[in-house]
């Protein structure tokens, strides 16, 4: 008799990341999502959001200058209300709503924005992220593992220069990051210890994190993979992107053979943590608009039959946007209305194959 097949700790969620709190000044807030979107992902049988955010949204400082350390702990009651209603309208439509730290104390990913410390080094740093998820896991103390988990941080990574966005970035020494991420599952878990905790993959989401299997949380990956498919020519991504060449699926660069098997040669780790017993989720993944369509619903269709063949869910970057299935701003598609919103339907359908 054949072995079951290991079953993943994490659900197979599948959904969309959705940004109204992604930018860090919420006179910039560029999506309102409503219950009314919440409840079209749920009738297209998708269960799950995640909600990166940047804490400087939801304070009060002076935006005139660079945010000073006290500042940090300023919250501001009224946008963090934005935040819980977003996160009630998720859940009366029986989407999970995965809260993440997009733009943690002293860290981003991106550029655009001046920290006041650096989280990797500077203790007053650590204190601020670990003030920030003791307030949101108080806040939402009262749901279930069901209904909320919580990301810790997005795509952690070192970075020569925070305010360049081409700096150059490096894994983050393995104890400096499992310390993180004992500190911010302790602080969480006081507040109920049974809230569902995530870490985004170590060097910008893509390595596992091979020591924290005791900890009961989560790993996140991504799926970008290759970088000349998911953002193609993306101008935060490649200094000249005019000079990229024509993109394919499958392909070949570098004389490297870009396909379905190389797809899963790329998530074999991811899988190999699954075997172990291990949760594990992608966090985001998808193209940006100026990759052709075609080109990006075939190499979609692989690595989304690759994590479910593994029984790995996904989320979208983004429902509504550049990435997504509403309002992509793709010159190559014939858009349906769908209450006055530019519907994807080819790529709706491609992903309604795996939920």
């Amino acid at each position: 008799m054949l072995a079951a097949a290991p079953t993943n700790a994490l659900p197979r969620w599948k959904g969309f990341n959705v940004l109204d709190f992604f930018n860090p000044d919420p006179k910039h807030r560029r999506q309102h999502t409503t219950q009314e979107h919440f409840r079209w992902m749920a009738d297209w049988g998708f269960d799950f959001v995640r909600v990166p955010m940047a804490y400087p949204y939801y304070v009060r400082f002076d935006r005139s200058r660079p945010i000073m350390p006290h500042e940090v702990y300023q919250i501001d009651e009224q946008q963090v209300q934005h935040v819980v209603d977003l996160v009630e309208h998720a859940n009366r439509c029986g989407l999970h709503v995965c809260l993440n730290l997009h733009r943690a104390p002293g860290f981003c990913i991106n550029a655009g924005f001046e920290e006041p410390y650096n989280l990797w080094k500077d203790p007053e740093a650590m204190e601020a992220f670990v003030f920030h998820w003791a307030y949101w896991s108080k806040l939402f103390r009262a749901k279930t593992r069901d209904q909320i988990s919580f990301d810790l941080l997005n795509e952690p990574c070192l970075r020569e220069d925070m305010n360049d966005q081409f700096s150059q970035r490096s894994a983050v020494p393995k104890e400096r990051y499992r310390s993180l991420i004992v500190k911010g599952c302790e602080t969480i878990r006081a507040s109920d210890p049974g809230h569902l905790v995530i870490a985004d993959g170590n060097n910008i989401g893509n390595e596992v994190i091979d020591n924290i299997l005791d900890l009961d949380v989560g790993q996140s990956c991504r799926g970008y993979a290759p970088g000349l498919v998911s953002h193609y020519k993306a101008p935060w991504v490649f200094e000249h992107p005019e000079h990229l060449p024509e993109v394919t699926w499958p392909s070949v660069e570098n004389g490297q053979v870009h396909d379905k098997a190389w797809l899963r040669e790329q998530f074999a780790p991811w899988i190999a943590l699954v075997e172990q017993g291990g949760g594990v989720h992608c966090g985001e993944c998808g193209a940006w608009k100026e990759t052709p369509h075609h080109v990006a619903l075939a190499w979609m269709d692989d690595m989304f039959s690759v994590l479910t063949e593994h029984d790995i869910g996904f989320s979208l970057w983004e429902f509504d946007g550049t990435f997504g299935i509403l309002n992509s701003e793709r010159k190559d598609v014939a858009y349906e209305d769908w209450y006055g919103q530019k519907l994807d339907r080819k790529m709706l359908d491609l992903l309604t194959k795996f939920v």
